[in-house]
């Protein structure tokens, strides 16, 4: 009963428009929608797999975070071309939280935010 756990299924985005929200996960981060039911609620699958959950939020106030705010953070995106992608996301106009700085563990990471705030990086590993 060693491995109990095998990984990461999904994370979950809560949005304020859950249906827009998805569509730009699937026009500017290159995801396509795998399942949605009517509430709505959304699965969302990378070009590598990985799944992101996208569903209503309950009302609550949106807290201010930064990188290091407890609890969980971000969502980072792993890319082959750092430079490639910074020039495609800017071609959508995100908004940049700060410049570029080193990854642990070597490489590049940039962070930014989705249309509603959700702050996401993307990495470069050597």
């Amino acid at each position: 009963m060693k491995q109990i756990i095998l990984g990461i299924d999904h994370p979950a985005v809560a949005a304020a428009d859950v249906t827009k929200l998805t569509q730009w996960y699937c026009d500017v981060l290159g995801y396509e929608i795998i399942a949605q039911t009517d509430k709505p609620v959304y699965i969302i699958k990378a070009p590598d797999g990985t799944y992101i959950e996208m569903m209503p939020e309950d009302g609550t106030p949106r807290q201010k975070r930064n990188v290091c705010t407890p609890g969980w953070s971000h969502l980072a995106l792993r890319v082959a071309d750092m430079d490639a992608a910074v020039a495609a996301l800017d071609k959508h106009q995100v908004a940049w939280e700060a410049p570029e700085f080193e990854a642990v563990g070597g490489g590049r990471i940039r962070n930014f935010f989705d249309p509603e705030g959700n702050m996401l990086q993307i990495v470069q590993r050597r």
